[in-house]
C-alpha cells in the first residue's frame, strides 16, 4: 500500500507551516486584493467573494478561520495574495494564504494523530494530524474535506 502522498505547503501566521492533500485542491491562483468584494454580516474570516472561472468563489481568510490575527490586521498587508481552490463533492471553497511553499512528498504512516489539547480550539477540528520535520518543526495537515463542509460557509450559500 503506498502512502507517500503530495501536499500543497504553505505558512500559517509567522512561524507555523501547514500543508493540504493535493487530490482536494483543483487551483492555486493569485488573488490581488483590489479584485476582492467584501460581504457584509459574515464571519470575520469570510473575507468575500471572487469571481473565479465565471462562478462565484467564497474566499476566506484560513488563519482567520484557524485562530490566527486576521490577514487584513497585518501592517504589512500584500496586495497580491495566494488563493488555494479546495474542492469536495461538487463544492468549492478558496483559501487565502499569504504565500505558498513547496509540493512535497510526505509519508502518511509518519503522521502524529492531532491531540486537541496541543492546538487552539479553532485549529483543532480541522486537523487531519501533523507532520515533524528534519528540523523538528510541526507541520498541521489540514483536512480539506472539513473546511469545505464548515456549517458557517453553506448557512450563507
Amino acid at each position: 500500500m503506498k502512502t507517500k502522498e503530495k501536499f500543497l505547503s504553505f505558512n500559517l501566521g509567522v512561524r507555523d507551516t501547514a500543508v493540504i492533500s493535493l487530490q482536494h485542491i483543483t487551483e492555486v491562483l493569485q488573488v490581488s486584493l483590489p479584485e476582492i468584494c467584501s460581504v457584509p454580516e459574515m464571519p470575520s474570516s469570510v473575507l468575500s467573494i471572487y469571481n473565479w472561472r465565471d462562478e462565484m468563489l467564497w474566499l476566506i481568510d484560513l488563519e482567520a478561520m484557524l485562530g490566527y490575527p486576521p490577514i487584513s490586521q497585518r501592517p504589512n498587508l500584500l496586495s497580491r495574495m495566494m488563493g488555494i481552490v479546495l474542492e469536495n463533492k461538487g463544492k468549492y471553497l478558496g483559501l487565502l494564504v499569504r504565500e505558498l511553499i513547496d509540493i512535497e512528498w510526505l509519508d502518511t504512516k509518519q503522521m502524529k494523530p492531532a491531540i486537541s489539547e496541543l492546538f487552539y480550539p479553532q485549529i483543532s477540528p480541522c486537523l487531519q494530524g501533523y507532520f515533524i520535520n528534519d528540523l523538528e518543526e510541526i507541520i498541521f495537515s489540514l483536512d480539506a474535506t472539513t473546511i469545505i463542509q464548515a456549517p458557517m460557509w453553506w448557512i450563507h450559500n
